[in-house]
C-alpha cells in the first residue's frame, strides 16, 4: 500500500483518496459533510487524516462507561 501522508501525495491523490474511501461518487462535498470530520483539511494538506480521525473519535460517548471507566478519546488516561 502506498503511502497516504501528505509529504507522500499530491492534493489530487489526496482528493482521490477522501473520495475513494467514503464513496463520495458526485464528486468532492456530496460525500463527508455527515461525518463530522472536515477531510479538506488533510485535502489541503494541512492536517493527516490520522490526526482528523483522532479528533473525531473524541466526540463519541461510551453506551456503557462504566464497564472501563479509565478509557478516555484516546484508549487511556
Amino acid at each position: 500500500m502506498a503511502s497516504i501522508l501528505i509529504k507522500d501525495t499530491t492534493k489530487e491523490e489526496r482528493a482521490k483518496i477522501v473520495a475513494e474511501a467514503l464513496g463520495d461518487e458526485c464528486g468532492l462535498g456530496c460525500g463527508f459533510e455527515g461525518t463530522g470530520i472536515d477531510y479538506q483539511l488533510y485535502i489541503d494538506g494541512i492536517k493527516e487524516l490520522r490526526e482528523l480521525n483522532m479528533e473525531a473519535n473524541c466526540g463519541f460517548v461510551r453506551g456503557y462507561p462504566e464497564e472501563d471507566p479509565r478509557m478516555s478519546c484516546l484508549g487511556n488516561e
